[in-house]
């Protein structure tokens, strides 16, 4: 079947499909924003109800062992369908603004039902190389997040509802791909035990290197999406968007910006095989730390060029390391709890996510591009978790 001659690159186009129920609302931010007579803090609350319902997905997948009980392809395929249903209630039918809010976080549950589980598919289709074929598949997660901006542009005059429904479609066609495909060979011989305990993932924590690469991974998402989630307001503020076709040229640049980051996690992932993910993972971060000190005063003192620039290697670096602080987890993992430990994992990740969200697009109109100094604690706090892996890896490429 042409599908299994290229499991890897069906997986990966699938995820971007999928993902682009994330931000689908912010890439038509500002009419939004008019039509439904809210402020920008409102739609930080309309993310971060994305953000809590993936939390509660992933939880659901974690606690209960589904995500090794069922066939991952199958959820895909279910969530795709129910994430692209949503999506579309969100866009076409008259709702409330708090109608909406558990909307959009039906469709964060559905992509927990996407994104964790595309990571086993990876792993359960590849021998070896986690980094490198995770890189991948983050990467599309990233181009995912970016498509709805990438849509933004080309339709600039499209009305908001299209610009959402147009992520349902998506999301449809990246469930029948799945669809297709099915389940790889390599997980099959670490079935999870028939008494799955509710709560057997929470085991993994014990283990001290699973611990340093979540906590390092914790660190990273305080960063990450409160990023992408402030990103159209830090160029337009960098542009001096005023409206008419600095809108289309400000979603342009969004655009750049985050699906930059599929660049950094392809780069990363190679890059791993030769480093190590440690050692990619810490570099990663520290450059993206780098950024969120720098931008601000890139932006009050610097050309937009160059402030541009900034935002750029920011959108390379931040995401860069995601992968690699998975596949850290999956080698420190059990297989049979594989599904549920990585599902927990990016859980209290999410979890983390909501305050910096809430924090950054509650605050970007006052502070501008200072915001970025609200980020900057997740980089410095996961290094500081990471040096135990990057300590560990040096002396195992030396010895």
């Amino acid at each position: 079947m042409t599908f299994s001659r290229y499991p890897i690159g069906t997986i990966v186009v699938a995820q971007l499909l999928g993902t682009s129920l994330w931000f689908s609302p912010n890439s038509a931010a500002e009419s939004l924003v008019q039509a439904w007579g809210i402020a920008t803090p409102q739609l930080g609350q309309l993310t971060s109800a994305v953000q809590l319902g993936f939390i509660a997905g992933t939880l659901l997948l974690a606690t209960s062992g589904l995500a090794d009980r069922f066939p991952a392809s199958r959820i895909f395929c279910i969530a795709s369908v129910l994430g692209a249903a949503f999506n579309a209630t969100f866009a076409l039918v008259p709702i409330s603004f708090d109608q909406a809010l558990l909307v959009r976080a039906a469709v964060g549950v559905c992509l927990a039902g996407i994104y964790p589980l595309g990571m086993k598919m990876v792993i359960s289709w590849s021998k070896g190389n986690a980094g490198k074929t995770l890189g991948l598949l983050v990467a599309m997660l990233t181009m995912g997040t970016a498509l709805p901006h990438g849509v933004r542009a080309v339709g600039a005059a499209w009305s908001w509802q299209t610009v959402v429904m147009t992520s349902s479609v998506l999301a449809l066609v990246g469930g029948l791909l799945i669809a297709l495909l099915g389940d790889g060979p390599h997980l099959r011989n670490a079935a999870a035990p028939r008494r799955h305990s509710w709560g057997a993932a929470l085991t993994v924590f014990r283990e001290p290197a699973f611990r340093a690469a979540a906590m390092g991974y914790f660190g990273h998402m305080w960063e990450l999406y409160a990023f992408w989630a402030v990103a159209p307001f830090l160029v337009a503020y960098v542009l001096n968007v005023g409206g008419g076709d600095g809108h289309h040229v400000a979603s342009l640049i969004t655009f750049a910006v985050i699906a930059s980051g599929a660049l950094g996690c392809v780069c990363a992932g190679l890059m791993s095989q030769r480093f190590g993910s440690a050692r990619v993972a810490a570099s990663a971060l520290a450059l993206s730390g780098s950024m969120c000190l720098i931008f601000p005063i890139a932006a009050h003192h610097g050309s937009p060029v160059f402030s541009i620039a900034v935002l750029l290697i920011w959108g390379v670096s931040v995401i860069a390391d995601s992968a690699q602080f998975s596949a850290l987890s999956a080698q420190a993992c059990p297989p049979h709890l594989l599904g549920s430990a990585l599902a927990i994992q990016n859980s209290i990740g999410f979890l983390i996510t909501v305050l910096p969200i809430t924090m950054a697009v509650g605050a970007v109109g006052k502070m501008g591009p200072d915001v970025a100094w609200l980020l900057l604690p997740g980089p410095v706090v996961g290094l500081v978790f990471l040096r135990r892996l990057v300590y560990s890896d040096m002396r195992r490429q030396i010895g």
